[in-house]
């Protein structure tokens, strides 16, 4: 998977990368057919000081992409906040792929008991 880092008036220390690192590697054992992973990370000095570090991640998937973002105080936590979001998306676009391959099932069984 490709990992893209960009920052807005962030110094990215080797700390946050492998802390990004590691969330990424988490989110790709959920779905092994993403195939970019483009996180950005800002830093604010204007706004209030619990809403400094904003955090976005855009997964590329077959199909549509998932993103998310998430502003905090700290850049850690809006790093965690933003992972998690991508991995219940990630859980929600699994059971409903699931769900769609257990009533395609249902439906067959059905139409070939029909038939005997």
């Amino acid at each position: 998977m490709n990992k893209i880092l960009s920052t807005h008036n962030v110094t990215l220390s080797k700390a946050i990368e492998n802390h990004i690192f590691s969330r990424i590697e988490k989110l790709e054992h959920l779905d092994r057919f993403a195939t970019a992973a483009r996180v950005t990370l800002e830093h604010d000095d204007t706004k209030a000081p619990e809403r400094q570090f904003a955090c976005s991640i855009r997964l590329s998937l077959p199909g549509p992409d998932i993103f998310a973002e998430d502003v905090e105080s700290d850049l850690y936590a809006a790093i965690d906040l933003v992972a998690k979001k991508i991995e219940q998306q990630l859980r929600k676009r699994h059971n409903k792929t699931k769900a769609k391959h257990k009533i395609a099932a249902r439906t067959k069984r059905t139409r070939q008991e029909k038939e005997t």
